[in-house]
């Protein structure tokens, strides 16, 4: 490694074990937390009968847009998902000391997921707040776009995979109580700690099974080559509505996206690394 390189990894590892990188982190988990919260509610609202706002990222920031202040929370949310991305990649250029190999690999591909879904939900917030929400097609163009490219319908299949496989981390991490590694350990101590856990648990469950029904409309697009039957969180929830006791079931995974929130908000207070 070259001078240059070693004063960078060096100059990096200072910001990740800084005290502001903490305290970003901390707001930017908080600002997180209540956009679940928000999609809890708008999956609650569409269990309920009403469909005017979709349970989705977009449709959270919808929501806030018509709040007072809207546009101003809208701009800080976008602030707390470039927060949580700076975040994201202290911890893949100076994160993870001791490791290598493939758990090196799998952590930092792990970091580039996240930063990716904040990306995603940052670029919302701004295109809410300046307007330009709703131009992109959404994932119904997104999956005609990559039908169209060759091998597409693979590529679809592909898609599919990585959401399941997410969807299954997730479920996987709260049924195992993995989740709470995401705690320091005063977090995960007496009866609020054992609260967090359990809050935890509830949410990555939910959240994990709501992103497993957006893989399986990807992986119904691929299967049947139709683009239209892709969709994002707010098809997948929707989809719910479509089953036996299906408002019921809609329910319980927007308890879950609630709950997800507010255990962001206890890794908030109770940050790790």
């Amino acid at each position: 490694m070259t001078d240059a390189a070693e004063t960078a990894r060096a100059t990096a590892r200072q910001a990740h074990d800084s005290a502001w990188m903490d305290r970003a982190a901390r707001l930017g988990l908080v600002l997180y937390g209540v956009v679940h919260l928000v999609i809890a509610t708008l999956a609650v609202q569409l269990a309920l009968g009403d469909r005017s706002e979709a349970p989705s990222g977009s449709g959270a920031m919808a929501a806030v847009a018509e709040q007072p202040f809207g546009k101003a929370a809208l701009w800080f949310i976008a602030f707390g998902m470039l927060l949580l991305v700076v975040w994201a990649a202290a911890d893949l250029v100076a994160g993870h000391r001791g490791e290598d190999g493939f758990e090196l690999a799998k952590h930092r591909l792990i970091d580039v997921g996240k930063a990716s879904g904040w990306v995603v939900l940052g670029i919302a917030a701004v295109s809410k707040a300046t307007g330009t929400a709703g131009g992109g097609g959404g994932e119904e163009a997104l999956t005609a776009r990559l039908m169209n490219l060759p091998g597409g319908q693979l590529l679809v299949g592909v898609v599919a995979l990585v959401i399941l496989a997410v969807g299954a981390v997730h479920i996987r991490k709260g049924l195992s109580g993995k989740h709470a590694e995401k705690l320091a350990t005063e977090g995960r101590s007496g009866e609020a700690g054992r609260a967090y856990v359990l809050i935890g648990k509830v949410g990555y469950v939910g959240k994990g099974v709501a992103i497993v029904l957006v893989g399986i409309l990807f992986a119904i697009a691929a299967v049947t080559h139709k683009s239209g039957s892709s969709g994002g969180l707010d098809d997948g929830l929707s989809s719910l509505l479509d089953l036996p006791f299906g408002p019921w079931l809609l329910l319980v995974v927007a308890l879950g996206i609630g709950c997800f929130g507010l255990f962001c908000f206890a890794r908030a207070r109770h940050l790790t690394r």
